[in-house]
């Protein structure tokens, strides 16, 4: 699909920012054929160390300090834990990827206005005007393309706090944790400090008051983390990156206007509790992708009208996760689980499934990972822009699809004579005993291209 990425940034940003990759994420890198180096530019999430003064209170995992579940590595799931990698890194092994293929980031290049046509959609940037098929907004929560197009973005600003974060380094602290500095042992008066895998910087959080406007300078965070913790024995230096920050809960009302999508912190902004926010983003394109490509291709424009119909739900989902998390502020509680592998789609267009005693895995699904019988893994069966069809102890039909026969096992509690039809966005799109429903259900989203573009 032939593209072009703009980004008004002149490069890769520098900070840490979002550095939290979850479970569900390391699987679509997998498929991105990104996840060694991801693992090799990262590490597990460290434990988390609570000091009062000089004094450590105790050691916690993520999942005891948030309070929800944790996972165990299993055949459906061969990556059960977070991994903790800077966001820098994160963008610079996606870049080098894309190059890799042969695309390219036109950096300093900004949308300013957006015309939209019948047949195409012209985006005035600062480098001239593009015109093209389609165009997608992932500009952040200040959208310029939200804006052009009308949207609005729902929600509210919290007023009470602000959140003041860096990338640092810190002489005087021994061992890979998540440092949380306290005087007196309270976690609502903290300043945090997380090691950067593969780096000598940390990434500090600290939590402040509406009143609280310090200068974005080194001596400013120094005075803030002596106020907290009121240690002499640090030293913090070489201040690499600074912002402060208002939160905001908000997220669009529709994520698309005729030709423009909208996908990440442009259709939704949340708190940064849990780390969603760089991974909803991430499967928000993953979602958007594939059907885009069918879109610009001819084969399937009406795909489209399902993104929205898929996404919002789970947008939506998130807002109340975060928040959730947020107002526990590690003092305790319990929640859902933050791993994305459980988002569904069961109940949006895309799903079909006719069975009369269907068992736990249903269309709308994630496909969870196992072996065929070759030894490969159905995370390599899956890989590349293709739907892939799974035939438990079926006859193998020619329908065009890259098939593959093995008897039921973990994961895929189906009967023998099953078909599970597997997006290339790894959600299962129908489960059926049936041959020509399947031919019916691939011919339908042939016939969708005579849909209209919607708005």
């Amino acid at each position: 699909m032939p593209f072009r990425l703009l980004d008004k940034a002149p490069g890769v940003f520098p900070g840490s920012r979002a550095k939290g990759l979850q479970q569900r994420t390391l699987e679509v890198c997998a498929d991105l054929d990104v996840l060694d180096a991801v693992f090799a530019g990262g590490a597990p999430f460290p434990e988390f160390r609570l000091y009062r003064g000089q004094e450590v209170l105790w050691e916690r995992s993520i999942a005891d300090m948030l309070g929800t579940p944790k996972l165990s590595a299993s055949a459906t799931v061969p990556f059960p834990d977070p991994w903790l990698i800077p966001q820098w890194r994160t963008e610079e092994i996606l870049h080098r990827r894309l190059v890799e293929l042969g695309g390219q980031v036109e950096w300093n290049s900004e949308v300013v206005a957006v015309d939209q046509h019948a047949d195409r959609v012209i985006a005035h940037t600062t480098s001239g005007p593009i015109e093209a098929a389609y165009l997608v907004g992932t500009d952040g929560g200040h959208s310029t393309v939200r804006k052009a197009i009308g949207v609005e973005f729902i929600g509210d600003a919290v007023e009470s706090e602000r959140t003041l974060i860096g990338d640092i380094r810190v002489r005087g602290l021994d061992g890979h944790y998540c440092h949380i500095l306290t005087g007196g042992g309270d976690v609502g008066q903290r300043f945090s400090l997380w090691n950067l895998p593969g780096s000598d910087y940390y990434q500090f959080v600290v939590s402040l008051s509406a009143e609280q406007t310090p200068e974005l300078t080194l001596e400013a965070v120094q005075r803030l983390c002596a106020q907290r913790c009121g240690r002499t024995d640090l030293e913090l230096f070489d201040l690499r990156w600074i912002s402060l920050y208002r939160l905001n809960v908000r997220m669009v009302d529709r994520y698309r206007v005729g030709r423009v999508l909208l996908a990440g912190d442009a259709a939704h902004v949340h708190s940064s509790a849990g780390g969603q926010g760089l991974n909803t983003g991430i499967q928000d394109a993953y979602n958007l992708g594939w059907k885009l490509a069918a879109a610009v291709d001819g084969t399937d424009p009406g795909l489209l009208e399902t993104y929205a119909a898929e996404r919002m739900p789970v947008a939506a989902n998130v807002l109340g996760l975060s928040s959730l998390l947020h107002q526990q502020d590690f003092r305790g509680g319990t929640a859902p689980a933050i791993h994305q592998l459980d988002i569904s789609y069961r109940d949006g267009p895309l799903a079909l499934d006719d069975r009369a005693d269907p068992g736990a895995l249903r269309a709308g699904d994630r496909a969870p990972d196992g072996r065929l019988p070759s030894g490969t893994t159905l995370f390599d069966a899956f890989r590349g822009p293709h739907h892939t069809l799974l035939a438990f102890d079926a006859p193998t039909p020619d329908l065009g699809l890259p098939t593959f026969t093995l008897s039921p096992c973990e994961g895929y509690d189906v009967t023998p004579g099953t078909y599970v039809l597997v997006r290339p966005d790894g959600y299962i799109g129908a489960i059926t005993e049936s041959t020509a429903v399947l031919a019916r259900y691939l011919r339908a989203r042939d016939q969708s291209a005579e849909h209209d573009l919607g708005g």
